[in-house]
């Protein structure tokens, strides 16, 4: 088995997925989880891992899905993104509003990627130069012990178990880890956010009920030095004594305790004079 990757086309930008019910191939959202959007390279052979068959041509122009190693089964050249049927000149595979098809057009609707925009021919090539290395490298015969043995020390089922897990992990555990880690820092961040502002108002509430505090007492102040100004009412003007009646001009008059106004000089008589 090989590394599986996504097929995406480069101008649509969906990916190829393999129906499980009638073998047809649709253009879908990329989902990397789904197994029906796996393929990977067995020599010339595009392999769904969902349903274990390969892509191959029926008729003229449509595109199916077929058991593996039988007559219907379609090898195909890759080259430049582009893929077309090996040993055909049926044209290249593309898809179009119909969904996936054979036609001529050789542009980015006939072009198909993987999952990072690398050309499916990449992994092809990758696969060509690592696939024959793996398998001379994968075990080494002990003639003495009569079995298989690893050059790193292992058996070769220990080894085939390492290789699928490293290949086959799903990563939905570490994103789904990543996501609830996001979740409670913004959690954690809007409830900061709120102690701050609450505590912001406070702080100018308590300034302000301060400073409203300061302008009372000076106003108070100021009223209570002006209370000895203000028991004197400029509207009511002073109260004049009367003037005694009888008064004539040089008279020097008195007023005793009595409430009784005399003459200081008792006026004499010219005669006594």
């Amino acid at each position: 088995d090989s590394e599986a990757f996504l097929m995406k086309n480069a101008k649509v930008k969906l990916c190829l997925q393999a129906s499980p019910m009638d073998g047809d191939v649709l253009l879908e959202d990329c989902h990397p989880q789904s197994d029906l959007q796996d393929w990977s390279w067995q020599g010339d052979s595009l392999v769904n891992h969902g349903t274990q068959s390969c892509l191959s041509v029926a008729g003229a122009d449509a595109v199916q899905t077929s058991l593996c190693g039988t007559a219907g089964s379609t090898s195909w050249d890759c080259s430049n993104s582009l893929l077309s049927p090996l040993g055909s000149s049926q044209g290249y595979l593309m898809a179009n509003k119909k969904g996936v098809t054979l036609g001529n057009v050789r542009g980015p609707k006939a072009q198909w990627q993987d999952v990072a925009d690398r050309s499916v021919c990449e992994e092809k090539a990758e696969q060509d130069r690592h696939f024959p290395a793996a398998l001379a490298s994968a075990q080494v015969y002990d003639h003495t012990a009569g079995n298989v043995t690893l050059a790193l020390g292992m058996d070769q089922e220990e080894l085939e178990e390492l290789l699928w897990f490293f290949r086959r992990e799903d990563p939905s555990t570490w994103n789904y880890s990543i996501l609830a880690l996001s979740f409670v820092a913004m959690i954690l961040g809007l409830l900061l956010l709120a102690i701050n502002i609450v505590r912001n108002r406070k702080r100018k509430l308590h300034v302000y009920r301060e400073a409203a505090q300061t302008t009372q007492q000076a106003e108070l102040g100021a009223k209570q030095a002006l209370v000895p100004v203000q028991e004197y009412s400029p509207a009511e003007p002073p109260k004049q004594e009367p003037e005694p009646q009888g008064e004539r001009s040089g008279e020097v008059m008195v007023q005793w305790k009595d409430g009784t106004v005399t003459s200081l000089y008792t006026e004499g008589s010219e005669d006594a004079i």
